[in-house]
């Protein structure tokens, strides 16, 4: 089977993690987004995953060589010259998805993070004979989404209603599908919407069915959702294989600590707190809510929470960083220094406190 991942431009919600690398490539929960992904594709016998793109193709292929020989895994890129949308891309790789099997293959947006049940998809899709399936995730707040109006018992998708002002649903589309070789032929190499323009022609012909996605599902693209991601993520992860979370006296709640990384003495961590490869957590240190990159140091009483501190940056002793802060990669903050929902820039040096939420250059 094949596997074809939307990863798309320059990812500017996630900025400044993202000038440092491609979206894809930002860790979440200690390894690269798109990782989570091609781990959970291969488990279902995905022999070859297309990664269509329109910025720094040449990034992404040299940093995911070597999970190529470690996963026993085919990653190549489809290089978009001009955006294409959601759609466009498809027809633009068709070449690399059609191999004359017939088999159905992947479509993933690369920000979505889940429990990814591929297996049932598989199932689900092989038993209602249609062209194409898609995963929709249960919302709170269907007004603010795109809502899919499907049959409960069969699941096939009977329209799509763009921000509905009353209730048609709570289902939306969450990113993940299914798809016959045959909707190919109803794409055109332009830039196109998959869910505007594609999906209900599908619709139309009684062809798209929907699954609901069990377990949990977040769009990881921006900073706010990213935090609530790993929340979900380190949870579902208790329920699959609590081996994987740190425990300990100094461990509240759900935390997750590469093997590398060394913590000190009278720390509090926790909850929902990933720290990375290399890491150093010096004495009498407070996390909470919070992604600490590969090869940060935080020094002696500093306190983090709500935050995301970038690769290889320095937290001074009783800094106090909180509200939606992100440090870009290798970022230093001094020592007693506040930063209240800043957005520090990579290389930057940190002295003065940053009161309220404010981009810093």
């Amino acid at each position: 089977m094949k596997a074809l991942i939307l990863v798309g431009g320059f990812g500017t919600r996630l900025r400044p993690l993202t000038l440092s690398f491609p979206k894809p490539l930002v860790d979440f929960a200690n390894k690269p987004m798109i990782l989570h992904q091609i781990e959970a594709l291969k488990e279902v016998g995905v022999t070859e995953v297309v990664l269509a793109i329109n910025y720094r193709p040449e990034v992404m292929l040299n940093f995911l060589k070597d999970f190529e020989d470690k996963l026993g895994i085919t990653i190549t890129c489809s290089q978009e010259t001009e955006p294409l949308g959601t759609a466009g891309p498809l027809a633009l790789a068709r070449d690399k998805l059609v191999d004359g099997s017939g088999e159905p293959f992947f479509v993933l947006n690369s920000d979505v993070i889940s429990e990814y049940p591929f297996a049932e998809l598989i199932k689900f899709h092989k038993s209602h004979g249609g062209e194409a399936t898609i995963m929709v995730t249960k919302v709170d707040e269907p007004s603010k989404y795109g809502v899919v109006v499907m049959e409960e018992v069969t699941g096939m998708v009977e329209k799509f209603v763009e921000k509905p002002k009353i209730f048609v649903g709570n289902k939306i589309n969450a990113g993940i599908y299914l798809l016959n070789p045959s909707v190919l032929d109803r794409i055109e190499l332009k830039p196109t919407s998959i869910e505007k323009e594609v999906f209900p022609r599908i619709a139309s012909d009684a062809k798209l069915f929907a699954l609901v996605l069990p377990g949990f599902w977040m769009d990881v693209g921006q900073p706010r959702d990213y935090i609530t991601g790993l929340r979900l993520y380190l949870d579902s992860l208790r329920k699959r294989s609590t081996n994987r979370l740190a425990t300990g006296a100094h461990i509240v709640g759900n935390v997750l600590v590469h093997k590398s990384a060394k913590i000190g003495e009278g720390c509090l961590i926790g909850p929902d707190v990933a720290i990375g490869p290399g890491c150093v957590v010096e004495d009498g240190v407070r996390l909470s809510r919070c992604t600490v990159m590969r090869g940060v140091h935080i020094k002696k009483h500093a306190c983090i929470s709500n935050s995301i501190i970038g690769w290889h940056s320095t937290v001074g002793q009783w800094a106090r960083i909180e509200n939606m802060t992100i440090l870009g990669e290798d970022v230093h903050v001094g020592d007693e220094v506040y930063t209240n929902g800043g957005v520090v820039l990579p290389h930057k040096e940190i002295k003065s406190s940053i009161l309220k939420p404010e981009i810093v250059m």
